[in-house]
């Protein structure tokens, strides 16, 4: 029956696996993407199934080769590839998934012995290459991001595999990103060994002490050369289940790092791991005999602690430095031809622009020459009378060429002056037209009206009540406007009084001028009264003024003529502000005339 099982799971999976090894085929990033995505969808649905089927497809992508076309994947040009980085990653997390619980395969050895330590190391490979990508520009986030996913992948491998540890520490690439002083990078390194150690408790302890004595060399290191507080705690954590899970970690430590509890606590006490701290040098200094115990806090022993830990620090930094010696002369090498071609690709840059200048220098005198050469063909064949036409005509071509040429270079130098003023200009029209546009809307938006609802339908009693309610209001409030028969009563009634005022408007005008004429006459008696002199000062021509009512209208009307004849004589400047004129005396031949002829009545 199982085996009946099995035969119909690899039946099911075999058209999945012929598209997927169909797209291995041609080992190149073109089919990466659609590989990656058809990967996923294949194991999220094999994942919420039964395990066995997850194992058994695991089985069929490595006996398909397609786990080795996905690890030679990681070496991929990102560029070239849709996503770039993070769909790398994507395929080192997918690969590491699918190495670990994969069950038993055919070739087991070369399983675990080849094709484990080729992922391994181009998972390192990437590691690499996303570190040096996120050195060079300090902004990549997500880049940092993807550095840790990848070390994830690989500490998850590490669990399952732990005898690709010893394969990791001497991966160059794993060298390259230990040597990296960066925090970022170091906590990163330091976190995977603590995961490492703290999932799995038999990992230390199937190491080897040359792997042990490395990965404590590393973890120390980071501890002694850094002050980040992520660091320093993660590298004590280490130190202590290295310390728990196995028993010659201690005596190690004790030989190879003598003083490292004093170091420890001058460097990170009080830095926010203090418990663990406290535990890792109780756990240094309780191996340690009472009487070296004594010696360690005199000064001699200080000294010697200080000259090992000091010589230890100098083999470390020679031996790392001899490490890089090889890298250094190929770095010197390669910027040393670097160098040389550059040199050698901007001489012949210089010969091939010498050369293409040598040409046009001559192509020109080959022109000019052709130039003069027609120019003395033209005026042998010209008649005598012709020749001096031809010349000015030819002067004037090269004084319009040359005008040209100089109003062409005068309104180029005239616009680079005025580029600033044209774009300031074409700015402010930018900023007009946007806020004028931006007020346009403004003003619909306001001007816009709520959609109109008409009212709602009437029923029988709704439009009965509002019938008596208009009665009720027209009986109590009646209107102002007259009828028909009013109004033509009225307009007749208009007509007959406006033709009565007609009538009598001529005889009212003439009664208004006689009031008009008498009240003038009072004036002019109450003026003459109060001008009179007395009875003892009065004379006949003084009384003779009031015989006559004519007489002293008369005057009057003379006096005031001549004031008047006499101020538009004036300059206008002279009336400013001023009366007309002075009244005038009255002259005595004023008053000869015939009383006896324009007396009116009365006597002295």
């Amino acid at each position: 029956m199982g085996s009946s099982g099995e035969d119909e799971v690899h039946v099911n999976l075999n058209p999945a696996l012929k598209a997927l090894r169909a797209l291995t085929a041609e080992a190149s990033e073109q089919s990466f993407t659609e590989l990656l995505t058809k990967l996923k969808e294949l194991l999220s649905r094999k994942s919420v199934g039964d395990q066995r089927d997850l194992e058994k497809c695991k089985q069929g992508l490595y006996y398909g080769g397609i786990l080795a076309y996905c690890s030679a994947a990681l070496r991929f040009n990102p560029a070239k590839i849709e996503g770039s980085y993070a769909s790398i990653t994507q395929m080192a997390d997918i690969i590491s998934i699918c190495c670990v619980g994969i069950g038993s395969v055919r070739d087991m050895e070369v399983f675990l012995n080849r094709f484990l330590p080729s992922v391994t190391e181009n998972l390192l490979f990437l590691a690499h290459r996303l570190m040096n990508r996120a050195l060079g520009d300090k902004g990549q986030i997500e880049i940092l991001r993807l550095f840790r996913k990848v070390f994830d992948s690989l500490s998850w491998l590490l669990r399952a595999y732990s005898h690709l540890i010893p394969s990791v520490l001497l991966s160059k690439h794993y060298e390259s990103v230990q040597m990296n002083e960066d925090d970022e990078v170091s906590a990163v390194t330091l976190l995977m060994w603590y995961n490492l150690f703290r999932t799995n408790s038999v990992v230390v302890s199937e190491m080897g002490r040359k792997a042990v004595s490395s990965v404590m060399d590393d973890v120390i290191y980071k501890m002694s050369s850094s002050s980040n507080p992520v660091i320093g705690s993660a590298a004590t954590k280490i130190l202590l289940l290295m310390i728990e899970q196995h028993s010659q970690t201690l005596r190690i430590l004790h030989k190879h790092y003598k003083g490292l509890d004093d170091l420890v606590r001058k460097d990170w006490q009080g830095k926010g791991f203090d418990a663990a701290l406290e535990q890792l040098i109780d756990r240094l200094q309780a191996e340690v005999p009472e009487r070296d115990y004594q010696a360690k806090h005199s000064s001699e022993e200080r000294v010697r602690a200080a000259c090992v830990i000091q010589a230890v620090w100098r083999a470390y930094q020679t031996r790392c430095r001899i490490k890089k010696l090889p890298r250094a002369v190929c770095v010197l090498q390669r910027s040393f031809r670097e160098r040389r071609r550059r040199l050698q690709e901007e001489t012949e840059k210089r010969r091939a622009e010498e050369e293409l200048r040598h040409q046009v220098l001559l192509r020109r005198q080959r022109a000019i020459r052709q130039f003069r050469q027609r120019q003395l063909h033209v005026m042998e064949i010209l008649p005598a009378d012709q020749v001096a036409r031809y010349l000015g005509e030819l002067e004037n071509r090269a004084a319009l060429l040359i005008q040209r040429m100089w109003r062409g270079y005068r309104e180029r130098q005239r616009f680079q002056k005025s580029r600033y003023q044209l774009r300031q200009h074409k700015a402010a029209v930018i900023l007009q037209r946007a806020i004028l546009r931006f007020l346009k809307r403004q003003r619909s938006q306001r001007n816009i009206l709520a959609p109109w609802k008409g009212p709602e339908g009437l029923t029988d009693s709704r439009r009965t009540e509002l019938r008596r309610q208009i009665e009720e209001h027209i009986s109590l409030y009646p209107s102002s406007v007259a009828s028909v028969e009013g109004t033509v009563e009225l307009h007749e009634k208009a007509q007959s009084m406006l033709q009565q005022h007609l009538m009598t408007r001529a005889s009212d005008r003439a009664q208004e001028q006689h009031r008009q004429a008498l009240l003038a006459q009072i004036n002019t008696d109450m003026e003459l009264l109060l001008n009179a002199p007395s009875l003892r000062e009065a004379t006949e021509e003084d009384a003779g003024l009031f015989l006559s009512r004519s007489t002293p209208v008369a005057v009057r009307a003379r006096q005031s003529h001549n004031a008047l004849l006499q101020s538009m004589r004036l300059p206008w400047w002279r009336m400013l502000g001023e009366e007309s004129a002075s009244q005038e005396t009255l002259s005595h031949k004023d008053y000869e005339m015939e009383f006896e002829s324009l007396y009116l009545g009365g006597q002295l």
